[in-house]
């Protein structure tokens, strides 16, 4: 099913990626002498266009995907919102197929249909038996190479949109969300939802969805991936075929938007409770610094970690609640949310507060500790999941041109000090705070609000400081 990515309980991991040296291959391609894993090949096409097969020999199935570097947060305001529906209008008839006949070549062999849009980029996904994987690449090359994007079927597509842009709209968690990332970075194309606006989506023309792939969609700006018990000549081959004629291009960039923080709260009916999006600049992709990941999961992840053991085990003010570090290519996010009742709100950000001020003045053993082995696991799992391991490959050759082991992820993680990520809390408290509230409100000010969140910061110790004081090692 083709969608966008929503805000509230997804997070992306920070990524990483080591050197590889290209090698000369047959017809102009370049295969990397040096990757990441044994398991892994990445041969780049004539036109740039990146091919990466991850060996599973141990499943029976196999997962393709074609990764384009565009979304949201490459779109003008006019435009807002149109990689999502080129999403959407891509499987809804080629020069080869109709809408029809694209969905049952894929069900026929019992391949599984998705495709996402996100601030950076925009992916669709096949997935079924390993023996069908070269298929999948060659009806995915189908897709993204050549929709017409039919006027009929886009007036049909169009509905949908506004049904899936509807529920987005009433859901109060994502209305806080989209209140987030304006207050966050104002006129800034990062601050746009991935759905884009209602009058876009009315407006968007077939001539502008052409216009747009035309000028998007570049070899320098695909990334081609297949995971599963798969042969690699074979899948460079397929690709070559589907992908071989698509224009060069030159890979896009992002300008990195300015924090800007502040405080709205949105009124909804319906809602019993109020639904909390809290939150402060952390380092990008690009900057390549785990730490903020490390202090994330120190500080929420988990029953015994200290948000959620106090806001909710202690003084039972939530039954949801998170905290992430959204690590984009251009800007990160740390993102704590929560759902309460608004007479607890004033009490929920002030103890989450008090919480983010202790961790800036020190950081304890164990729960660096627990925060590490968390992520370490994650990306075991990670390492497990087809979908997610190409999906891994393409953010990094993206924004690094490169892909990193999962020893290295894990040896960065390890290397982050209890010092660093005492300094990252100190640094988030030192910038102008977003909050952004959505549903039932109730008599809190905006001024009290701020205040709840803009209280100084206090002066950290270091880690020799903290030992002595109370005995932690780091």
């Amino acid at each position: 099913m083709a969608g966008h990515h929503t805000r509230g309980r997804f997070a992306r991991e920070d990524l990483a990626a080591a050197c590889a040296t290209p090698v000369a291959d047959n017809g102009g391609m370049t295969r990397s002498a040096t990757v990441a894993s044994p398991d892994t090949d990445i041969t780049t096409l004539p036109n740039g266009v990146r091919v990466v097969t991850i060996r599973m020999p141990w499943l029976a199935s196999a997962s393709a995907s074609v990764f384009v570097r565009t979304g949201s947060g490459h779109e003008s305001a006019r435009l807002s919102g149109i990689s999502h529906v080129v999403e959407h209008m891509a499987f809804k008839g080629t020069t080869t197929r109709d809408a029809a006949r694209i969905n049952i070549d894929a069900e026929r062999l019992g391949a599984d249909v998705n495709a996402h849009t996100d601030k950076d980029h925009t992916a669709y996904h096949l997935s079924g038996m390993a023996r069908d994987a070269a298929e999948f690449v060659r009806m995915l090359g189908d897709i993204v190479r050549r929709p017409t994007f039919p006027a009929a079927e886009l007036e049909r597509e169009r509905q949908v949109i506004l049904q899936e842009y509807l529920e987005d709209e009433e859901d109060p968690m994502s209305t806080a969300f989209r209140q987030f990332d304006k207050l966050c970075y104002g006129a800034h194309p990062m601050a746009q939802a991935v759905i884009g606006t209602r009058r876009n989506i009315e407006r968007f023309t077939r001539d502008e969805l052409l216009a747009y792939v035309e000028q998007q969609y570049s070899g320098a700006n695909v990334v081609v991936g297949v995971a599963g018990n798969v042969d690699h000549a074979e899948i460079v081959r397929e690709a070559e075929a589907a992908f071989g004629d698509m224009p060069a291009g030159t890979p896009h960039t992002m300008d990195a938007p300015t924090w800007l923080g502040g405080v709205k709260a949105a009124r909804l009916a319906g809602c019993s409770q109020s639904h909390v999006v809290l939150g402060y600049p952390i380092a990008s992709m690009k900057d390549d610094q785990p730490a903020a990941s490390v202090a994330a999961a120190l500080f929420g992840e988990g029953m015994s970690s200290p948000l959620m053991n106090e806001i909710r085990e202690r003084r039972g003010l939530v039954y949801y609640a998170a905290c992430s570090a959204d690590i984009m290519e251009a800007c990160g996010q740390f993102v704590i949310e929560a759902s309460t009742t608004p007479d607890k709100v004033d009490e929920l950000l002030r103890e989450t507060h008090r919480l983010l001020q202790a961790h800036a003045s020190s950081v304890g053993a164990i729960d660096l500790e627990r925060a590490r082995n968390q992520i370490a696991v994650r990306q075991m799992r990670s390492q497990e999941r087809p979908v997610r391991r190409v999906e891994d490959a393409a953010l990094d050759l993206f924004v690094h041109g490169r892909m990193r082991s999962p020893e290295e992820l894990r040896e960065r993680v390890e290397g982050v000090s209890a010092d660093q990520v005492r300094e990252t809390f100190a640094r988030m408290l030192a910038a102008a705070p977003t909050l952004a509230l959505a549903g039932k409100l109730g008599a809190l000010t905006g001024e009290r609000l701020r205040e709840l969140v803009s209280a100084e910061a206090p002066r950290g110790r270091s880690s020799s400081q903290v030992r002595r004081a109370t005995g932690q090692v780091h």
